[in-house]
Parts: structure tokens; C-alpha cells; sequence
């Protein structure tokens, strides 16, 4: 099965390393828009931001376990 390369040097005669390079410089500028902007939050933490607030009171411990 023949594929198709994804990228040609057309003139010239580049080192490995030169090569290296090149590659690299061109994934970072094509995975540069899809980073996220701020720190990323652990599934853990986003479980709890969406809950709702506890309140105090008479059984209040029980229904804490309870599904909201």
C-alpha cells in the first residue's frame, strides 16, 4: 500500500536534523490554536462545581449522599 508523504523536499539536500527541526516547528504552530487558554480542571473538581450547595439543618448530613 502506497502513502502518500506529507511532506516533500523539493531542492536542496537537508540534514536529519534540519529535518527534525522543520517538523518540529510545524507541529507546534499547527497544534498552537487547539491548547486550552488557562489551566485545566480534573474531572474530579468539575463533579463538585456543579452541585448544589449545602445547607444546614435538621438531616442535612443524608441528604447530602442524595442524588440532586
Amino acid at each position: 500500500m502506497s502513502e502518500t508523504p506529507l511532506l516533500r523536499v523539493v531542492r536542496g539536500n537537508p540534514t536529519d536534523e534540519e529535518l527534525a527541526a522543520l517538523v518540529v516547528v510545524l507541529t507546534a504552530k499547527a497544534t498552537a490554536g487547539r491548547a486550552p487558554s488557562g489551566p485545566r480542571r480534573s474531572s474530579w473538581a468539575s463533579y463538585w462545581a456543579y452541585r448544589a450547595p449545602l445547607t444546614p439543618g435538621a438531616g442535612a448530613w443524608r441528604a447530602s449522599a442524595l442524588p440532586r
